[in-house]
């Protein structure tokens, strides 16, 4: 693990999105300015945290993505570290092994490219644009009872050992929903072993203990990018755990829907994270499932502001990038439904690119961050079957890791 670098002056605060230690808001939207990054000669070490947030949630995390590419010219898919956790983890597996956030938004709007587009040059369906929001049982007999007894006692018995989403986990039943179309989709863009960027990291947790794993590094068993992926998403309840090794694994937003601070000592210049599970805006509440949502969202908040604040401690820029009211009305209560998953995708590309042109943030980034290789920071202007592979490029941005694989 690095030493802290020593701390910084200033630290960014994303106007109207950034959140300071405690969830509250640095700035306001198209009003006050934020304190300009310093400038260096070398690129910084970036790290970029994709938070958990449902079908929605990823979809807004496309579009913020796609917005960020636009507005700056880096390659988000490029960052030194990508920290994916649930719906976060989906996407950052994508953009990790080169699928630009620009082919996102537009394949899922129904746009077709030939063998570019689909696997094995076959027309794509619509399994294929959901982003593995497609739920089909998981083929083993349903079993009664918590799904994990030795988590479901260990919270009861020590419960200022986990965070509250593990006191519930392991008490519900295991669920019903194969996580085998997530797979699927992982598998259209990396089909085995693990991601071009070796800086991926998907957050799960140990369905025994709730006990945290990062996959993807040293530290953790090793897995193929798709399992890896599938466990990250397995929401409790919901999905079928997934076995890596003699393991079972379920969704890291059991410990943290942003789960920042796994970059503690990692040694980054610069934190970009963007968390559809909070937001510094939000309307009253008018329903019982409104309110529900709310207290979620604001739990959420102040564990992100209190990981921000830990990684800032050790001398690193944190951007926090979170839905604003319009967001939110799009995605609702129900983050799992796929009915308004276009309409929450193009708001979240509106939405981020309006807050950072707001809020000065689009010149800052552009200027500092390295540009990106053209064809993964926007969609190329000649034909479908002219582009390059996407794999290639993705492997080309990581030279080393490609030499030692």
């Amino acid at each position: 693990m690095l030493r802290p670098k020593a701390r910084r002056p200033h630290t960014v605060i994303g106007s109207g999105y950034g959140c300071a230690a405690g969830g509250r808001a640095g700035g306001r939207a198209g009003g006050r300015s934020i304190p300009h990054m310093a400038r260096s000669t070398s690129p910084p070490k970036v790290g970029l945290v994709l938070g958990a947030g449902g079908i929605l949630g990823g979809a807004w995390l496309t579009g913020a993505l796609h917005a960020l590419a636009t507005e700056t010219g880096w390659d988000p898919g490029s960052a030194d570290y990508i920290i994916g956790t649930s719906a976060g983890s989906m996407i950052g597996a994508l953009i990790a092994s080169g699928i630009p956030p620009w082919f996102m938004l537009a394949h899922s709007a129904g746009e077709e490219f030939g063998p570019i587009g689909s696997e094995q040059g076959a027309e794509p369906t619509e399994d294929d644009r959901s982003g593995g929001a497609v739920f089909r049982l998981h083929r083993r007999v349903p079993s009664l009872g918590p799904g994990s007894w030795s988590l479901a006692l260990g919270s009861l018995a020590r419960p200022y050992r986990h965070a509250p989403a593990a006191l519930v986990a392991g008490w519900l039943p295991r669920g019903l929903m194969s996580t085998e179309p997530l797979k699927a989709t992982v598998r259209r863009a990396c089909p085995q072993g693990w991601a071009p960027n070796p800086g991926f990291r998907a957050i799960a947790c140990d369905y025994r203990d709730g006990r945290r794993v990062a996959f993807g590094s040293s530290d953790a068993p090793l897995a193929d990018l798709a399992d890896a992926v599938a466990a990250s998403c397995a929401i409790p309840g919901f999905y079928h755990p997934v076995r890596i090794g003699d393991r079972d694994y379920v969704d890291g937003g059991v410990r943290s829907s942003s789960n920042l601070d796994v970059l503690l000592g990692a040694g980054c210049d610069l934190v970009i994270a963007l968390n559809p599970m909070s937001s510094l805006h939000a309307a009253s509440s008018r329903t019982l499932g409104e309110r529900l949502a709310m207290a979620m969202r604001s739990a959420a908040g102040r564990r992100l502001g209190s990981e921000a604040r830990r990684l800032r401690e050790e001398g690193t820029e944190v951007i926090l990038v979170q839905p604003t009211v319009r967001d939110l009305d799009a995605m609702g209560t129900n983050l799992m439904s796929s009915r308004r998953r276009q309409e929450v995708l193009e708001l979240g590309v509106q939405s981020v690119t309006e807050h950072l042109r707001q809020s000065g943030l689009d010149g800052d980034l552009a200027a500092r961050l390295p540009a990106g290789i053209a064809e993964l920071v926007r969609r190329p202007r000649r034909p479908a079957s002219s582009w390059p592979s996407f794999r290639e490029l993705a492997a080309a941005r990581h030279p080393a890791a490609r030499s030692a694989g």
